[in-house]
């Protein structure tokens, strides 16, 4: 699978290795590998660090991603690419829906809810809080193992935004 998830808070990593009950790497942003033991132990269980600096970097990334979901591992990517500053959906980039359709794999949304007020971006106070994570049914590639990209990206963002409270 490519698990497709929003991006609310630094807890959602956390919320999603403990409770989404599937074996799975992470696409992360390769500036993680600054934080001390986190960097390392995410790189030594061979997690993917998503290199944006050239275009380069971004199909070796691309290629790393392909490598580990044809060896049977599943990925989880915020397609955000970043915590939202806001606790609203930003858009979603295109890589990982690229990934699941060349390779013709279902994709999972995941909805992250209250993470946000747990410990919003660019702040070091932790707030009580209840999150809720809402697994969403599989899109599954049509019959000829094709998607529409851009429909693929609509379906999994309005999937994950509907289980958000209305803004």
């Amino acid at each position: 699978y490519v698990f497709v998830s929003n991006h609310q808070g630094a807890f959602d990593i956390f919320f999603l290795f403990f409770y989404l009950g599937h074996n799975f790497k992470w696409m992360m942003k390769k500036s993680l590998k600054k934080i001390p033991f986190v960097g390392t132990a995410c790189e030594y269980a061979g997690h993917i660090m998503v290199d944006r600096s050239s275009k380069a970097s971004i199909r070796q990334t691309m290629h790393n991603a392909e490598k580990t979901l044809r060896g049977g591992m599943s990925l989880v990517v915020f397609p955000e690419g970043t915590r939202c500053k806001n606790g609203r959906m930003q858009p979603f980039k295109r890589g990982a829906f690229m990934l699941a359709e060349e390779l013709s794999l279902p994709v999972v949304p995941l909805t992250i809810d209250g993470a946000f007020d747990l410990l919003p971006k660019d702040s070091i106070n932790v707030h009580p809080g209840k999150v809720t994570l809402t697994i969403h049914p599989p899109i599954t590639p049509p019959d000829n193992g094709k998607y529409d990209l851009d429909q693929l990206i609509k379906e999994s963002y309005n999937s994950i935004a509907s289980a958000l409270p209305h803004e």
